[in-house]
């Protein structure tokens, strides 16, 4: 098939939609935090919840370390603070900053992590918001927030909790701290 014949094909498909024989998307690229504090009970590790239908009656594997993806020319370290304070409208922590590693999701995004220690209050989370087509593919698009909760966990908790890829951030928490 010719270029413009196949540019014609992919302009009739409704927007999207991608056919098996097209090009992959460039893989997504994240970066996010791991707020985590010690107290009596132990390590905590914060996670936040993503807003919006298709999430809201999910809980395990579905909470998330707070992140996005990267901007322009920014560095994956500057894009995991800017998105811990979009997601969760609280000041990003300064550091010091302890590298997590990069992780592949099952969909094929890829995700850098750090941890810092820190506070946050659940309670005060006020995430941006985002549009999303509902049901995909129907035109239809709605708001909602991109975080709609978060929480304290104890790293047992988390790991059931947490995006199954995102766990080993958890795990490399841990032994940095050992």
């Amino acid at each position: 098939m010719s270029s413009i014949g196949r540019a014609a094909q992919i302009a009739r498909r409704p927007l999207g939609r991608r056919a098996d024989d097209e090009m992959p998307r460039a893989t997504a690229i994240s970066a996010g935090l791991l707020l985590f504090r010690r107290g009596n009970g132990g390590l905590e590790v914060f996670l936040v919840h993503p807003g919006g239908p298709f999430w809201k009656n999910r809980d395990a594997g579905a909470w998330s370390i707070p992140k996005g993806e990267l901007v322009g020319g920014e560095g994956p370290l500057a894009a995991a603070c800017r998105e811990f304070q979009e997601e969760t409208g609280l000041s990003a922590p300064v550091g010091p900053f302890i590298p997590l590693g990069t992780i592949q999701q099952k969909a094929g995004k890829v995700v850098h992590a750090w941890a810092c220690e820190g506070n946050a209050d659940p309670d005060r989370i006020v995430s941006n918001r985002t549009r999303v087509e509902l049901p995909r593919g129907s035109g239809r698009w709605i708001e909602v927030p991109e975080v709609d909760r978060a929480g304290w966990f104890s790293p047992e908790v988390a790991r059931e909790k947490i995006n199954p890829a995102q766990a080993s951030f958890i795990d490399s928490l841990e032994a940095a701290l050992e």
